[in-house]
């Protein structure tokens, strides 16, 4: 007779799960709907649909998030999912998460799961654990590879793959998917059983140019005063023009024709458009693949935010399609 399943622990013994569950020996079959965890805006839902993907689910703890999310997709999402039941997940095909970045991000604590907000990867595998999905999609920031020596994502690897899943991972740039923006991810993807003959999208040869990204006439209120303007170009000449200048912690200053990577809550401040001006929302969100028809938050704070906490649209849709074309 074998052991009954345990229970998983939500709260970072991911030792608990037993060696019981059973391991499908087959490929998933064919992905026709998706949930969408911590949502955000929608990154994940644009990409998943573009593949012929039905949502069935949302859910995101932000409340102005939800709203732009509804009113770009009819979709309301549920709030926080740590309170959904995991039988009350509609069944769907494919799981998608970009799950918080905060405990494994190079501008967090580094806390990692020691952060009550690292745990939230439980929510996802309660889930696959009771739902059983053909696939997955995750996604988080670079450093969390290298979170606690490697040791969180190796522990991590091992939770999907007991749940019978075959899971392969890589660090991605946006920068290689088309668009103007140095963003360096990783994702991961699973399959029940095999990935079979999935492979990783391969690099785009073509670029946006950032002329395309940058407003031709945006509002004077992005504008940056004479004071930082002069500063900044007291400590810079760029080589190129139009182009993004960055300006590090150290207060060193750099630029690129393209972006260094948006943040949720810094951008705002230390990316300049030529030393001058600031991105406007439409621009942060033109750099991370959102098209124009995307319907923005109306506080443009809220925007910003909403922005630098989104996925790089094309990137993420080159992963997604290839999970769902893996037999």
């Amino acid at each position: 007779m074998s052991n009954p399943r345990r229970k998983l622990d939500l709260y970072g013994k991911f030792d608990e799960l037993t060696s019981s569950l059973v391991h499908p020996q087959a490929s998933a079959g064919r992905l026709k709907t998706f949930i969408d965890l911590f949502c955000g805006v929608g990154g994940f839902h644009i990409d998943a649909a573009r593949s012929n993907l039905k949502c069935v689910f949302a859910s995101d703890i932000d409340a102005p998030a939800r709203v732009v999310y509804q009113n770009n997709f009819g979709i309301v999402p549920n709030g926080d999912i740590s309170s959904v039941k995991a039988k009350d997940v509609p069944d769907h095909d494919l799981l998608c998460a970009g799950f918080p970045c905060q405990p494994f991000s190079i501008i967090g604590d580094r806390k990692g799961f020691d952060d009550a907000r690292g745990t939230l990867f439980f929510e996802i595998a309660r889930i696959l654990e009771e739902k059983r999905p053909s696939a997955f999609v995750l996604e988080n920031v670079k450093q969390f590879s290298t979170a606690d020596k490697g040791s969180i994502l190796r522990r991590m690897l091992e939770t999907l793959k007991d749940l019978g899943y075959d899971v392969d991972w890589r660090v991605l740039n946006a920068l290689d998917y088309g668009l103007p923006q140095k963003r360096e991810r990783v994702l991961i993807v699973g399959r029940l059983g095999t990935l079979g003959n999935f492979s990783w999208p391969e690099k785009s040869p073509k670029q946006r140019p950032l002329r395309d990204i940058l407003e031709k006439q945006p509002d004077e209120k992005h504008s940056v005063s004479a004071r930082i303007a002069r500063s900044r170009k007291e400590k810079h000449q760029a080589s190129v023009k139009p182009a993004i200048w960055h300006e590090n912690k150290s207060g060193n200053v750099s630029s690129h024709p393209f972006s260094c990577a948006l943040r949720a809550e810094a951008s705002y401040n230390y990316l300049l458009v030529d030393g001058e001006r600031r991105l406007t929302p439409r621009e942060m969100f033109r750099l991370q693949g959102f098209p124009d028809s995307f319907n923005l938050a109306e506080a443009d704070s809220q925007a910003r935010k909403q922005a630098g906490n989104a996925v790089p649209v094309p990137m993420v849709e080159a992963v997604i399609r290839a999970v769902k074309n893996a037999r």
